[in-house]
């Protein structure tokens, strides 16, 4: 007689290693990799333990998936349904509570990103989801970091029970527009599943007294002929009406077994610029149509774009240091959000006379801003780059 012999959640975790390798879960997403560098009692939980950077500071944590079954086709992804090479394995939300906890105490661990494949709806996935996290926060009294995945056709009551228990959660679009999203995951519907999703939680945020979780989205880049001025206008307005906190866009890299194996990889180039882009739109106060694109709506890969914009716009009108407003000083290569603010404070005392100046006042490479400045109607010295030379 035959008898299979079903695998503990320890040997589960590890058959699934790094099963969220294609979803960043923190702050500084290219360079978010596992580190193998974990303690020797964790060499099992390798695979599973990624070191990103979160709100509260870099943590190792644990990403893993309720299940890695699913019912979904979308044409990307290692986990569609159909796909023979991805092994399927199911966690019960107190099993998955538990070996979590015992990492934890173990301190493998210090944070926990839980995604899932899809099985009998998105609502039942989700109650998963939502029971293994309040386990681990009401049975092992769990307050340390969690980031939680909304599952598609998520109801608006299990959204806002997951944004009570979590500090981050994500919605994720994958696409910047129906046509978009129909090409990359024909089961999903962008308006009245996922945008809607999205709204009921900045809603919730919006409307609630209490503190709750922090609102994100991924877009997948580059796989179905998306541009970046479709993804930037996209992410602009949800900064705006849903008050997302950040937006990963995640370059498209070919899956054998699915049906883009065959689609050239997306360069991380452009994965960077589209970031870089994203910062300006949320922190910098800059509008979509602000930003320098070429090519039928994509950024210049050879220079970041808000140096590009400045070379078009700066070189021959460039920003006085000393009589400009807060949002012309952010115009200005290598002037951030706190360099603009360190400025105006300074001005009130004294004059700002030299790129020293700026240096004492915490704006660690000046010399980016030196082609689009003036002090006080002056040009500063200019150093000729060793590339600018000839030869």
């Amino acid at each position: 007689m035959h008898i299979h012999v079903q695998p503990d959640a320890a040997q589960k975790l590890t058959k699934m290693g790094d099963v969220t390798l294609y979803e960043p879960a923190g702050d500084a997403p290219q360079s978010e990799n596992q580190s193998k560098r974990v303690p020797k009692n964790a060499r099992n939980f390798a695979d599973c333990i990624s070191h990103v950077q979160t709100p509260t500071g870099a943590k190792p944590i644990l990403k893993t998936m309720v299940t890695t079954a699913c019912e979904k086709n979308c044409y990307y992804c290692p986990f569609r349904a159909g796909r023979g090479q991805t092994q399927r394995l199911t966690f019960k939300p107190d099993e998955l509570a538990q070996v979590f906890d015992d990492m934890q105490r173990a301190k493998l661990v210090d944070g926990l990103f839980l995604s899932s494949g899809i099985i009998k709806g998105g609502v039942t996935t989700q109650d998963k989801i939502i029971d293994t996290v309040e386990i681990i926060r009401n049975r092992f009294q769990y307050r340390g970091y969690v980031h939680l995945k909304i599952m598609p056709g998520a109801e608006r009551d299990q959204i806002y029970r997951a944004m009570q228990l979590a500090d981050r959660v994500s919605i994720n679009l994958e696409g910047p527009t129906q046509e978009r999203l129909s090409a990359l995951a024909p089961k999903k519907d962008f308006n009245d599943e996922l945008v809607k999703m999205l709204q009921w939680a900045g809603e919730i945020k919006r409307n609630s007294p209490h503190r709750l979780a922090s609102l994100v989205t991924q877009f997948v880049v580059g796989a179905v002929g998306d541009t970046d001025v479709e993804l930037l206008t996209t992410s602009e307005r949800l900064y705006r009406q849903v008050g997302l906190a950040r937006a990963y866009y995640s370059a498209f890299s070919p899956v054998i077994e699915t049906p883009f194996e065959n689609l050239n990889r997306v360069a991380p180039q452009r994965e960077f610029r589209l970031y870089q882009s994203s910062f300006l739109l949320r922190d910098y106060g800059w509008d979509v149509e602000d930003l320098p694109f070429v090519d039928a709506g994509n950024l210049r890969l050879d220079v970041d774009p808000k140096r590009a914009w400045a070379d078009l716009n700066l070189r021959d009108r460039p920003v006085d240091v000393a009589l400009a407003d807060r949002m012309a000083l952010l115009r200005v290569p290598g002037i951030g959000p706190a360099g603009a603010d360190a400025i105006l404070k300074a001005r009130r005392t004294h004059k700002i006379r030299d790129l020293a100046d700026l240096r004492k006042l915490g704006i660690r490479a000046p010399e980016q801003a030196s082609p689009y400045i003036l002090f006080q109607g002056r040009r500063p010295p200019q150093q000729l780059s060793l590339f600018d030379e000839a030869f």
